[in-house]
């Protein structure tokens, strides 16, 4: 091949190279902004779970409802303990999907109920309280002939933890907290709204890119193989009919958070109690309530945990570095094993 000929072919490579990364660059905001375009209910009945889902009849205030919940036998020997799951506020059952392969194959029975107000269950407009939920998890362990279970609550599913383990604490065999939300009681920092107000916010945060904005603030590192599936949800349901009535229901469980807090009942905690805390975590509520200055004060994890911990009588605390808000997702396997090992054999 000549000079020339050489000096030509060079220069058309690096021509299809540019082009090749010109349209790279066109085609990655695409990929990084989805888009999603088909409704979803807001019982989301056509989204996938990774385990049969089965429903108990509730009355709600005179008003028919559905709990949804999982139950999922040992895939090892069974031993005849059971595990409750309690998932977050802005989460559902199936994001448990690998802890429960975890506990089954440990010989665990795994109950995930989808709370009223959130994931495949019914989202009735009515006052939310810890109280009922924890009444509700009640009747569907009576309705399962579950006598006892160890609990697990995460972020939401902490405080609900908590109040069950205080007002069932004799169905409840080990209480564990993951990265709980309520480890401070937002109403001395946290100006309060009116549920309209509340309201009116969940109905315009229907856009894909700021639901991603606010998942990713939980994790420290996105992986949207793992984590794009909140964003989907979120935004599918904004586009159903039924957009309203799961607006209405979040923001009356963001009211139950902030009006019912149960960080002043840790010292009357009489269930064996595990913390697991990423120690990346500053999750808070009523984020852009606050200035600056207040919010680096607020959701400080590491604290937070330590001092939760302290409180707790006999409570035992699992630190997980460069761990954000959703240990059982972000480092399943540091979660799984400090789950077990507390479990015990």
């Amino acid at each position: 091949m000549s000079d020339c000929a050489h000096s030509a072919s060079q220069k058309t490579k690096r021509f299809l190279l540019i082009g090749l990364s010109l349209a790279a660059v066109a085609f990655a905001p695409a990929v990084a902004a989805q888009v999603y375009s088909t409704a979803l209910g807001s019982a989301l009945e056509t989204y996938p779970y990774p385990h049969p889902v089965h429903f108990l009849p509730l009355e709600i205030d005179g008003e028919p409802a559905r709990l949804a919940y999982m139950d999922v036998s040992p895939a090892a020997s069974a031993h005849g303990r059971a595990i409750l799951l309690l998932h977050g506020k802005n989460f559902y059952g199936s994001y448990w999907e690998k802890t429960i392969e975890a506990l089954t194959a440990k010989g665990y029975r795994v109950i995930v109920p989808d709370q009223i107000g959130f994931g495949k269950s019914s989202k009735p407009d009515t006052a939310y309280s810890f109280d009922l939920l924890a009444a509700n998890t009640a009747r569907l362990l009576e309705h399962l002939n579950i006598k006892q279970a160890a609990v697990v609550g995460h972020s939401l599913g902490g405080m609900l933890a908590v109040r069950f383990a205080r007002t069932y604490a004799q169905m409840t065999t080990h209480l564990v907290l993951e990265n709980p939300m309520g480890l401070e009681d937002y109403r001395f920092t946290i100006p309060p709204r009116t549920t309209g107000e509340i309201y009116q916010q969940e109905l315009n945060g229907g856009d894909p890119q700021k639901i991603r904005e606010f998942v990713k603030r939980y994790v420290v590192e996105w992986n949207p193989e793992i984590y794009e599936r909140f964003v989907e949800v979120r935004a599918r349901i904004a586009l159903s009919g039924e957009y309203p009535r799961w607006a209405k229901s979040s923001a009356l469980t963001y009211l139950m958070i902030y009006q019912q807090p149960v960080r002043h009942e840790f010292a009357l905690i009489e269930t064996r109690t595990l913390l697991v805390i990423g120690q990346e975590d500053r999750t808070t509520l009523g984020r852009g309530q606050v200035s600056p200055e207040v919010l680096k004060t607020l959701g400080q994890y590491p604290q937070l945990g330590r001092a939760a911990a302290n409180d707790i009588p006999g409570a035992k605390l699992v630190e997980l570095d460069n761990v954000g808000h959703i240990p059982h997702l972000e480092s399943p396997q540091r979660f799984h094993d400090a789950l077990l090992e507390f479990l015990g054999p």
